[in-house]
């Protein structure tokens, strides 16, 4: 099966799965009235909060609003120039971090999100605005110049959706650009005038569902959309290295802050199409993970000697799987290369979404794995794969399987 879950039905039913008890999807099955419909009281006031992460760093975050002038929307022309929501997570000094912790989401974004996914019956926004992060507004960065990850979300999620993992390589010592690309989630805020803010919601989804030549069609304007978020990726590393955004103290000095020979990109789904494209169009990107991302568009032959790591679902990613642009990528890179998958695992397996259900008691039948081990898993192999490549710093996690992770295969097709 290809994994991008383009087609909004089959989006929810993959999220409705991984937060719904088997209790509440029961009642969902068989009464489809509101009252039948709702999470349990304990549910709904349950606190959820993001794993603590396992560097040694503290955490800042910044939000910053881009703009490329020199693009247009893709979705949208009449819109104007290219935007980009970006939450900047970077290493922070210790005694230096105090405050309230980062918002998660606003309460609009939580809203959307729920109801693309038609979840708004289920579960009240209050709980994903709540969730409890590890990060810290206007944080003091921590000195020295670290390495620069920038991190792509799947298609039809917000940012929000990668902060666990965003988190842990901040903790590590990186600074990461977790972006939302305008147009291409179900809700995500940019700022309007006068304080105002402006909702992008997903019309992305329906041009790709509407593209003539049904699923062939579909797969072209997903290629297309990879490649722009690729030049998105591009665009945000312009930002953070060519010049100061101290904003009058209000912003960290990335120019300062970062690493310029020491850059990466990630991203799940889409995202991580558009990361590894990015390493043959940017000489400035030198590796780049992939999780459990369809490759519509392949990795320019420039990038096909640069590492890259496959990490992705075994049911859908192993060798014998439809997904053939797993097999055809693997054989047209040439450099250091993995191709993990996780077993009992599920497309959003590398997101928060199973994290925050499973401090619920929920779970996904068709993909078992807990939510506390798909995030140490996700956060333990991406954060390995940066160390080795982007710091020569040698893992023992990637020379093979582990006794401490049994779900990962190593495949070599």
């Amino acid at each position: 099966m290809i994994r991008i879950r383009t087609r909004r039905s089959a989006v929810t039913a993959l999220l409705a799965l991984s937060l719904l008890t088997p209790t509440v999807a029961a009642c969902a099955e068989d009464d489809g009235s509101s009252s039948s419909r709702r999470a349990s009281p304990s549910a709904a006031e349950t606190p959820l909060s993001l794993p603590r992460p396992s560097g040694s760093y503290e955490i800042g975050r910044d939000t910053l609003h881009l703009v490329d002038h020199k693009r247009r929307d893709p979705w949208v022309p009449s819109a104007g120039s290219r935007e980009l929501m970006v939450s900047v997570y970077y290493p922070a000094r210790r005694g230096g971090v105090d405050g309230d912790r980062a918002p998660y989401l606003t309460t609009e974004e939580a809203e959307l999100l729920l109801k693309g996914q038609h979840l708004d019956s289920l579960y009240d926004a209050g709980q994903l605005t709540s969730v409890r992060t590890n990060a810290r507004p206007a944080a003091r960065p921590a000195k020295g110049r670290h390495p620069l990850i920038v991190l792509s979300p799947g298609f039809t999620l917000h940012r929000a959706t990668l902060s666990a993992l965003a988190e842990n390589l901040a903790s590590h010592g990186y600074v990461v650009a977790l972006v939302d690309h305008a147009y291409e989630s179900f809700g995500t805020e940019f700022p309007g005038e006068k304080d105002s803010s402006r909702i992008r919601t997903c019309v992305a989804c329906k041009k790709v569902e509407q593209a003539p030549g049904g699923a062939a069609g579909e797969k072209k304007m997903l290629a297309k959309a990879a490649r722009t978020r690729a030049a998105d990726i591009s665009f945000v590393v312009d930002e953070l290295t060519r010049r100061s955004r101290s904003g009058g103290g209000r912003h960290p000095d990335y120019a300062a802050l970062i690493d310029t020979r020491r850059i990466g990109a990630a991203g799940h789904s889409l995202g991580g199409n558009a990361a590894a494209v990015a390493t043959g169009t940017d000489h400035r990107i030198r590796a780049a993970a992939n999780l459990d991302g369809s490759f519509f568009a392949p990795v320019p032959s420039a990038g096909t000697s640069h590492p890259v790591l496959m990490l992705g679902t075994r049911k859908d990613h192993n060798p014998r799987a439809e997904d053939v642009t797993w097999p055809r990528q693997w054989h047209l890179l040439h450099g250091w290369k993995h191709w993990l998958t996780v077993a009992d695992s599920g497309h959003l397996t590398f997101t928060d979404l199973p994290i925050l259900g499973g401090q619920l008691g929920m779970t996904d039948p068709s993909a078992p794995l807990s939510g506390t081990r798909s995030g140490e898993i996700t956060t333990a192999y991406v954060t390995a794969f940066f160390d080795q490549h982007l710091r020569d710093r040698h893992r023992p996690l990637l020379d093979g399987p582990s006794k401490s992770n049994p779900e990962v295969t190593f495949h070599s097709p």
